[in-house]
Formats: structure tokens, sequence, C-alpha cells
């Protein structure tokens, strides 16, 4: 997949001005995994720390179906 130009807040999260959609929810799914923000009871809910907030839009957690739709907000559209 093609990398893309990403928001600064996405930037700072994966350390590149550009990411392919794929790779950005790869990598935000090993930060959440590496910190583990799974909720314990049920998994599919994700607990946002500080900067997991910076990228959803303040939310103190979210479903994991919503992480792509979240990211998308992210990629700066080009024509």
């Amino acid at each position: 997949m093609k990398a893309k130009p990403i928001s600064l807040a996405l930037q700072d999260f994966v350390g590149e001005p550009e990411i392919s959609r794929v790779e950005a929810v790869k990598k935000v799914w090993a930060y959440i995994k590496l910190n583990d923000l799974q909720n314990p009871v049920d998994r599919r809910e994700i607990f946002c720390d500080d900067k997991l907030k910076k990228l959803f839009e303040g939310k103190e957690k979210v479903g994991f179906l919503e992480i792509a739709k979240l990211l998308s907000f992210h990629f700066v559209k080009t024509a």
C-alpha cells in the first residue's frame, strides 16, 4: 500500500511524515499491545492513554473497529 502524508499528531506517534493506512493501524496495534491497553474483560475495547487520546479525539476508550475510522481523519487529502 502507498505511503500518504499524515497529520502532525500521527507523525508524532509513528515518527514518519508519510505512512500507509495499513502500516499506521499495525503501529497503533503494536503500541496497544506493548502498553497492555486492551480491556482484560472485553478485548475489543481499548483504553486510551494520553498518546492515543491525541489520535482518537480525546476519547477515554475506543472499540477496535473504530481504530481504522479514527485514523482515517489523520491522512491528508491530496489532489
